[in-house]
């Protein structure tokens, strides 16, 4: 009775330990945070798209202003954005070289923001937006086509 015991605990132990590891990479990025508040204001990520997984399928088909949230990335976010405090304004700019590039955002209480061409002649996203709320934000850099392959960068600022 002893030894069913020990494997009875020993699986329960086990099965806890993969939870945790489980829980812990669910809040993890595929290409690492920033901290803005007090002492910083700005900053800039780096990333690479190629995901296969449809951006809407994960947060939702359009944003807080009916904006339609568009492209392909991966399930786990490719950033996080952490505020430590209100920011009336933030702007979330993509640069790929111009590679057709989508931004999906999704903050606290699940507030989600979606950006697209910065403009008819730079097809890489950007999102400005107003009412921050101090909390963590999901971001993904995607692309319109599954799978593609682009380094960029993630300019954020006021």
């Amino acid at each position: 009775m002893l030894s069913t015991q020990k494997i009875f605990l020993s699986l329960a132990f086990t099965s806890a330990l993969c939870l945790m590891a489980t829980a812990v990479a669910g809040q993890g990025a595929n290409f690492g945070s920033l901290t803005l508040g007090a002492g910083r204001t700005s900053g800039v990520l780096s990333g690479t798209t190629g995901g296969g997984v449809s951006l809407p399928a994960i947060v939702s088909n359009s944003d807080r202003h009916n904006n339609k949230c568009l492209g392909f990335g991966d399930n786990q976010p490719d950033h996080l954005l952490v505020l430590e405090q209100n920011f009336p304004n933030l702007r979330l700019r993509v640069n790929s070289g111009g590679a057709d590039t989508t931004l999906v955002v999704q903050g606290p209480e699940g507030v989600v923001r979606c950006g697209d061409d910065t403009s008819a002649s730079n097809k890489d996203a950007s999102l400005n937006d107003t009412d921050w709320k101090a909390g963590t934000y999901r971001i993904w850099v995607g692309t319109g086509t599954p799978g593609l392959r682009r380094d960029y960068t993630l300019n954020i600022r006021p």
